[in-house]
């Protein structure tokens, strides 16, 4: 399917619905540069268009918030450069931009130095991709050395403090994702939720709070059992 950018466009705007464009600010979604459509009609229309790293660019360009989600839909990862990298993060001004394009950035060589970098930012979705990031390392890198996540959880305890809704959120989703790779990093992620608690922080309590009675339920448990190698 060749397409150009103003066709695409249009096929989006066919595809929004004003219901769906009124739920995005319910979602915490920034809806000002928004059609309103909706996540599976995008990657329907993804595998329509097939992957196109030129036409990719040139989506995420536009600024429409639906034309740059599916600009990480038809992405090559291979292709993908430093400069891009960081040019899209600073773009991200939402959770489901920042966790859609992770999925894509996560399979990129240099996402693990920008944990790192993106940590300490103060932007507050450029600093989530880095804890999203590590989540996209937890579940998909499944020969990842246990020594790479010990390192994150380091990291975790370290920015716990972050009050930011989108943030927190991140940390909290990172330190669950970790904790659930294997029996030795369940309880690794159980020590660094009770260092966690010990922050004199609201945000830091939620985030351990909620990870530790994930982390010690027995359906984690269980999990971890069932897919023990």
């Amino acid at each position: 399917m060749k397409s150009t950018v103003n066709e695409i466009l249009d096929e989006l705007k066919l595809l929004s619905t004003a219901d769906h464009y009124a739920k995005l600010s319910h979602f915490g979604i920034n809806a000002a540069k928004a059609y309103g459509v909706k996540i599976p009609l995008l990657r329907q229309f993804a595998k329509k268009i097939g992957k196109n790293h030129e036409l990719s660019l040139a989506l995420w360009d536009t600024d429409v918030h639906e034309a740059r989600l599916l600009a990480s839909m038809i992405e090559l990862s291979e292709l993908v450069t430093e400069n891009q990298f960081d040019s899209w993060v600073n773009d991200f001004d939402s959770w489901d931009m920042c966790d859609q394009c992770c999925g894509l950035l996560g399979d990129s060589p240099f996402a693990l130095q920008r944990i790192d970098d993106y940590s300490i930012r103060t932007e507050e979705f450029v600093k989530r991709t880095a804890f999203v990031l590590m989540c996209q390392y937890a579940v998909h890198h499944k020969k990842m050395e246990d020594d790479q996540f010990c390192y994150f959880l380091k990291i975790i305890e370290r920015e716990a403090w972050d009050e930011r809704n989108f943030v927190r959120k991140a940390v909290n989703w990172a330190l669950r994702q970790i904790g659930k790779r294997n029996e030795f990093l369940r309880l690794k992620a159980i020590e660094s939720a009770e260092a966690i608690l010990n922050q004199n922080s609201k945000s830091a309590r939620w985030i351990a709070t909620d990870a530790l009675r994930e982390l010690r339920s027995q359906k984690v448990i269980d999990y971890i059992e069932k897919h023990r190698k």
